[in-house]
């Protein structure tokens, strides 16, 4: 077994928060995000996975039809993640993306008009309300969006589009300053 032990750093450590009074654009902590995938015949995993949330510190976020995000603060454990694997059973598939991965934090009430300057995706409250996820572009990077309150989003991003999506996001947030 080799002693080489990689040292992790957060994609956005050295990024500053942006914010102002009408929006706050912030990294968020690069804890654990799991790709739940269902297997072929199972036929509604969302009351399973909505109680796993209920009982834990997690969050569920829809990806596609039997498709999830698990998303948490910290880190798991070698032990939690291997309790969650056995909790999904035979149901459904986890893949840990907890590296491969990272969320940005949009809020306040101006943070809808400055997303809308790079997607298309409808953020209009009553198109996209609290709870509701979507993947789409901004501007060329593919990203995962999910209104997480009335003023708030969080996006999740393949790691290595992070720091060229954080910048677009804060070019797109200066005329809020």
């Amino acid at each position: 077994m080799s002693e080489f032990r990689p040292t992790l750093r957060p994609v956005l450590g050295s990024k500053q928060e942006v914010s102002s009074a009408a929006l706050k654009l912030s990294p968020l902590p690069e804890g654990t995000i799991i790709h739940v995938l269902a297997r072929p015949e199972e036929q509604d995993l969302v009351p399973f996975l909505g109680s796993l949330a209920k009982t834990t510190a997690y969050a569920v976020r829809p990806v596609s039809p039997g498709q999830w995000f698990i998303v948490r603060e910290e880190p798991m454990s070698h032990q939690e993640m291997k309790s969650l694997f056995a909790a999904l059973g035979s149901r459904a598939t986890g893949v840990d993306q907890s590296h491969g991965r990272v969320r940005i934090r949009i809020e306040g009430k101006m943070a809808s008009r400055a997303l809308s300057k790079g997607t298309a995706l409808e953020l209009d409250p009553s198109a996209f309300p609290a709870g509701q996820s979507a993947v789409t572009l901004i501007g060329h990077i593919a990203a995962h969006i999910t209104r997480v309150d009335t003023d708030a989003f969080e996006i999740i991003v393949l790691r290595g589009f992070a720091e060229s999506l954080w910048d677009d996001l804060a070019r797109m947030c200066l005329e809020f300053s």
